[in-house]
């Protein structure tokens, strides 16, 4: 009897952590812009079954990051885990990086020593092909104040350029140690332009570069010299001791998704 309870106590036990380490699902997609397939990582709120309601959507970036210690180069996020805690309710499209490729990818203008720059080419997948997807196959508030976009280091870059370059589709941006130092060009085009609505939360540590802290406070002047702080369009959090790696990030996702939502 002692040996039957024991098979259904592991049973149930290993069952219990299979649905818990799946708490998000994948699919692919082509990428004709980027000439690949993507593989998109999709996190779905607990409650998502079980209700007729529709849901905001945040766009990240680096899918192997966010769910998966073992997909990840250096740790994960733990996005699932915290969005559970917080019985949050958000859909999640995490978009894999493409290995060599990310660095092209994930930078809109070129860098002498790292290269990059294709950063139109792969936004433009995301708001051509995949949220269209996305919105035909899941049940989502598909306006710009229930589109975010959020990423981390070049993540953080592409994510505060995509924020400028369609206004109309991200209406908030999730920005974390955002790598400004790539090109100064992300500068000028944000003194270009003419107004931004869109409502951005800026994170970084103070131990991660010696200009991180510097590069992101001259980026949040800018916007602020544009918009009114009665808006309260814009949030900007440097972490005492915080290094440029994934447990800051893993840290810091739950202050900034109850910010920006």
């Amino acid at each position: 009897m002692q040996k039957y309870f024991l098979f259904f106590i592991t049973f149930f036990y290993s069952a219990f952590q299979i649905q818990a380490q799946n708490r998000y699902s994948t699919f692919e997609i082509k990428a004709t812009q980027l000439d690949t397939i993507k593989k998109i990582w999709v996190y779905l709120p607990l409650n998502y079954d079980t209700s007729n309601k529709k849901y905001p959507v945040i766009y990240m970036h680096d899918a192997q990051n966010l769910f998966d210690a073992k997909s990840s180069y250096a740790g994960e996020w733990k996005v699932d885990e915290t969005l559970d805690s917080l019985k949050a309710n958000v859909i999640i499209i995490g978009i894999e990086h493409g290995n060599n490729k990310r660095i092209d990818e994930l930078t809109p203008y070129k860098n002498e020593k790292y290269g990059g720059g294709n950063a139109d080419s792969y936004l433009d997948f995301i708001v051509s092909d995949l949220k269209p997807y996305v919105d035909k196959t899941y049940r989502t508030k598909s306006n710009k104040m229930n589109t975010a976009i959020m990423g981390s280091s070049i993540g953080g870059l592409v994510s505060f350029y995509a924020g400028l370059k369609y206004p109309k589709v991200f209406g908030k941006v999730g920005c974390f140690s955002p790598s400004f130092w790539f090109s100064d060009e992300i500068y000028e085009l944000t003194k270009k332009t003419k107004k931004i609505n869109t409502k951005i939360y800026f994170m970084c540590g103070d131990k991660e570069s010696e200009n991180m802290v510097e590069e992101m406070t001259k980026m949040e002047d800018i916007i602020r010299n544009k918009r009114c702080d009665c808006l309260n369009l814009t949030k900007m959090i440097i972490v005492k001791e915080g290094e440029h790696n994934e447990n800051l990030w893993a840290k810091e996702f739950a202050k900034a998704y109850l910010w920006l939502f």
